[in-house]
This record gives C-alpha cells, structure tokens and sequence, in this order.
C-alpha cells in the first residue's frame, strides 16, 4: 500500500484531531478531499475505520488497529525530517577530519574553536594519523576531509587546497654550536647523529627523498614517533633535529636552540586541505570548509 501514502496521511490526521474539519485544516485541503480520501482507503483496505460521533469521528476497533501503527510510522517519518532540518541548520550533526599532529597544532586547532563555538551541537571527531594513513582514510569514506602536509600521492581524485606555509629545517642545541653560522653542505649530515621521525610520514619521506636527490644518506640515531619528541631530544643535545620549523620556534626564538644553514634550501612545503572530488560531505563539514581562509 505503499502507493496510496497520502491517504495515509489523511487517515492519521482525522483520527489525531477526531474531526474531518480538524484534518482539512491540518493538511490545508478540503473536507471533501478529507472525506474522499478515507473513503478511498476504506475501500481499498475493504474496512470500515470512522463511524460518526456527536462532535465529529472516531475509530471503529479495525481503525484503532490501524491508526497506531500508522501512528508510530508516520510520527517516525515527522521526526526524520524534524532531525533534517536540524542537520541542516547546523542544530545536530557530526564533522569527521583527519589530520597529522603537525596540521592539527599549527592550523587547525583555531579553527576548530571558533567552528565549536559557532555550532557547539555538532559532534566533532578528529582522527589523529599521518598524511598516507589520512589519505587511506578519506579514500575509504570514513572522514569528511583531511588537514594534511605536501606532498599528497599524486593520481588521484582530490580537490587540494594550499591553506599554509611550512618549512623543514634542522636544529640543535649548545652542545653543536661549533656549526652555528656556518655554511653547511647537506653531506655532512652524514657524519652527524640525527633525530628523525619514524615510521611513514610525508615529512620524513619528504626530507629523505630531498637528502637522496642530492647523494645524501642519512642514518638517523634516534627516530621518534613525534616531532615534539624530537624537539626534546634536540634540548638534551642528543643529535640534530629533522622537524617542521614551528615544532621548533619557540626554542629557536630563545636561543636554547639554533637552526643549522646549509648552501641549498629544502624547498617549503604545504599544509592543505583535501577531500575527494566526487564524495559527498555532510552540511556540518561544508559549514567547516566554508570558514577556512583561501
């Protein structure tokens, strides 16, 4: 009976409102229509379902039957879409990004503040994961979007949007100084204890490719799983630091750290935002896409 709906619709009004007026007024028809419409049911359904009452109708025990679960249906299709439209006024929803430690500190955190605090009803879930696994992740539907580093694997379908400046640089502490303000060749790297990050992230892979494209290899002393991490090993003068420069700013800034010059400049890098070009997101992630700076 799914095809005759609406008369459905008109068989739940009478009998909340017990009145025909009561119906009409409710789905702004007619009584006539009202009347027409149960008859029609009645007769496909071949059941009586109102018999008339002093103030208007009520239900014969077969319409009792029917109206609670038609009852329970269709108060289920109003609370549908009652939760749609909160959705889509940003009243209830969830947002699901991605995004390495590195992205997640120095680009969207502020933003994910001032997002909770425009639509503090909506659930916010960030899964924290390297640029690759970030990918694997948007790729198989289970975020909106990934805050993530350059570079991203080519060949695929994603719209990337540049939204930040980084740099990669080495630093160390007081127990290096002899090469503060040096002129450094990446070879000598080589001979030197460095701290890099471990596993497979886009900035190791990027700063390994960079040193092999230019005869340099290098085996790391120590890798680590954060780059914070590597910052402290850098303070304890345990090596030379591979990091993003802002994981490394504010020691930088106060001397307890310096950044070692070499005649060749690692080229700068990105922070963007990617999503897959053909994969729909919900209102919460546009509304969220739709406050980053471009």
């Amino acid at each position: 009976m799914t095809e005759n709906l609406e008369y459905y619709k008109v068989f739940y009004y009478a009998a909340k409102t017990g009145s025909l007026t009561g119906a009409a007024a409710e789905l702004s028809i007619s009584q006539p229509a009202v009347s027409q419409s149960l008859r029609q049911l009645e007769g496909l359904l071949k059941a009586k379902l109102f018999v008339r009452a002093p103030r208007g109708v009520r239900l014969t025990p077969e319409g009792q039957v029917l109206y609670e679960h038609v009852k329970a249906g269709y108060e289920q299709i109003l609370l549908g879409e009652k939760r749609l439209y909160s959705m889509l006024q940003l009243e209830e929803g969830e947002l699901r990004i991605g995004a390495s430690d590195m992205t997640l500190k120095f680009y969207l955190l502020p933003l994910l503040q001032k997002y909770h605090e425009r639509f503090p009803k909506i659930k916010v879930t960030v899964t924290n994961a390297p640029t690759p696994e970030t990918i694997s992740l948007l790729q198989q539907g289970k975020i909106d979007f990934g805050v993530v580093s350059t570079p991203v694997p080519e060949g695929q379908a994603f719209c990337v949007m540049p939204v930040r400046e980084i740099e990669d640089v080495f630093v160390a502490g007081r127990e290096f100084i002899r090469y503060k303000n040096r002129m450094l060749d990446f070879q000598e790297l080589e001979s030197l204890p460095v701290i890099s990050l471990e596993g497979n992230t886009s900035t190791k892979s990027y700063v390994d490719d960079f040193l092999k494209k230019n005869h340099v290899v290098v085996s790391p002393e120590f890798e680590l799983a954060t780059s914070d991490m590597i910052v402290q090993f850098a303070l304890r003068n345990l090596g030379v630091g591979s990091v993003v420069r802002d994981f490394a700013k504010e020691y930088l800034e106060d001397g307890r750290l310096f950044e070692l010059r070499f005649n060749k400049m690692i080229p700068k890098r990105q922070i963007c935002v990617v999503k897959e070009i053909r994969a729909f997101i919900s209102r919460a992630a546009e509304a969220f896409l739709e406050m980053v700076p471009v």
